[in-house]
């Protein structure tokens, strides 16, 4: 026969763990509570150090919803990938600057020289971030192995496709992230109903193309993320995605109708890194 002290005793024990099981499953992730975390992202935006031009294109490319649906916070290890003249860069920089690490993966040549330099004259904002090197397929090494929390590209996987190393990256991103990283993908996104070109030589590339090619290297799909959706974008443009703005490719031809579609439309995916045993 059970006694009420027992009882008693025992009411307490599932008390308590109960209120440990629930201490535990309420502890935000990497130590911030999403509005630390949300306002830091906010000032990080509105930062009279990004140029003007660039936040104009906040509008087309919202950068807090697309790193909050990543989940990104300021405390993580986080890879950007071929980073161009570095739009998100002065965001991340100042974001990650305090208590979080962030790598930069660039290739060679003139781009690359003209982001070294960006980075390298403003030491107060970008004096912490690492530059790696991505040059498919011999430089891969994009962060040491397993120790990024997150791993984001923005736009960058027709220009993959385009020199045959998609597949390559794609490892390369998996083998950089700890077990249960993110991977934040976006891309100009495809018209589902045409064949994918291998070459993605339009910009352009299929949702299902990109899923299957992050699955393939081992990841799982968490999200999918209308954020960056653009319904005015017909795809069918004589310079492909070039054709719109930023870029602008044939000047000022039916450059009217174009700024008036505003950028592509974009998927914006979000992946895990599997545990290996986890791993189908």
């Amino acid at each position: 026969m059970v006694s009420k002290t027992s009882m008693r005793i025992s009411s307490a024990v599932v008390l308590s763990l109960a209120l440990i099981v629930s201490m535990v499953v309420h502890e935000p992730r990497f130590g911030w509570a999403q509005d630390a975390a949300s306002d830091a992202l906010n000032k990080a935006v509105a930062s009279t150090s990004r140029r003007p031009e660039d936040a104009a294109r906040d509008k087309y490319r919202h950068p807090i919803e697309t790193l909050e649906f990543f989940e990104m916070k300021p405390d993580m290890t986080v890879v950007e990938i071929w980073p161009g003249a570095g739009w998100y860069t002065d965001i991340l920089a100042p974001y990650l600057h305090d208590r979080g690490k962030l790598y930069v993966a660039i290739p060679s040549g003139e781009n690359a020289a003209a982001y070294r330099k960006k980075l390298a004259d403003d030491p107060a904002r970008f004096g912490k971030v690492t530059i790696t090197d991505l040059d498919p397929p011999d430089k891969m090494e994009i962060a040491p192995a397993g120790s990024a929390d997150m791993v984001v590209t923005f736009r960058n996987v027709h220009n993959w496709m385009r020199r045959g190393h998609g597949e390559q990256v794609f490892k390369a991103m998996y083998a950089a992230l700890k077990p249960g990283g993110i991977l934040g993908v976006e891309e100009h996104r495809a018209d589902p109903s045409k064949p994918q070109d291998p070459a993605a030589a339009s910009g352009y590339v299929r949702e299902d193309y990109v899923i299957r090619m992050a699955e393939q290297a081992g990841f799982q799909l968490a999200g999918k993320s209308e954020i960056n959706a653009n319904p005015k974008d017909t795809k069918d443009y004589p310079k492909g995605v070039w054709t719109l703005p930023p870029t602008l490719r044939l000047g000022d031809t039916d450059k009217v109708k174009y700024l008036a579609i505003g950028e592509s439309d974009r998927m914006t995916l979000k992946f895990i890194k599997l545990n290996a045993s986890a791993r189908p």
